[in-house]
């Protein structure tokens, strides 16, 4: 501090500081409420089957369903799903660790926003689709080796094809792909891992 030429300033009493608050704590961080937990749902409405918010439950049977049911599967955790007869699709919204069987879908299995599933189709299943999904493991029976499989926004998928005694091969679906330029337009291929 630089001290004043005038004598009589110097002597008279110091200037007003602000008193500065010394805290320990940081200022605690917002932290929003978590939602309520819905309770479990299972049951039939209309043509839909809807099973939401199981939790470490493995005993899920849909029997009873009709070929024109759809089997809605929602914010399931560490669950199974068995899904009986034949019905017209099969929608997994936001599980995790989560397993669905079932015997015969007519169009498709879609699994979205998904997290460490699998899925076993005993009979026939057209189509499987997965949509911003990590971790998917899908094992087909020996009738639906000509399923189709759209994948998007995916890691960690691959396909169990059956290869004998009970035992499957495993097979990654593509994560990575190249793209090239040609005067005809965009090719894409799947860059294969190795390894």
């Amino acid at each position: 501090m630089q001290t004043h030429k005038n004598p009589t300033i110097r002597t008279g009493p110091a200037p007003f500081k602000t008193p500065s608050f010394v805290t320990n704590q940081s200022p605690m961080p917002y932290k929003a409420p978590s939602p309520p937990e819905k309770p479990p749902k299972f049951g039939r409405e209309g043509k839909k089957w809807i099973i939401e918010y199981h939790k470490g439950n493995h005993d899920l049977v849909v029997s009873g369903a009709e070929m024109n049911n759809v089997v809605y599967i929602f914010k399931c955790t560490d669950s199974t799903i068995n899904v009986k007869g034949k019905v017209n699709s099969i929608f997994v919204d936001s599980c995790k660790k989560t397993a669905v069987v079932f015997e015969n879908v007519v169009s498709s299995i879609e699994f979205v926003n998904c997290q460490s599933v699998q899925m076993q189709v005993l009979g026939k299943v057209p189509t499987i689709s997965v949509d911003k999904t990590d971790g998917c493991q899908m094992y087909l029976s020996k009738d639906s080796l000509d399923t189709e499989i759209i994948s998007s926004k995916s890691s960690e998928m691959n396909v169990l094809v059956p290869k004998g005694n009970e035992d499957f091969a495993e097979f990654p679906v593509p994560e990575q792909f190249k793209t090239t330029i040609s005067q005809k337009g965009l090719t894409t291929v799947a860059v294969e891992s190795k390894g």
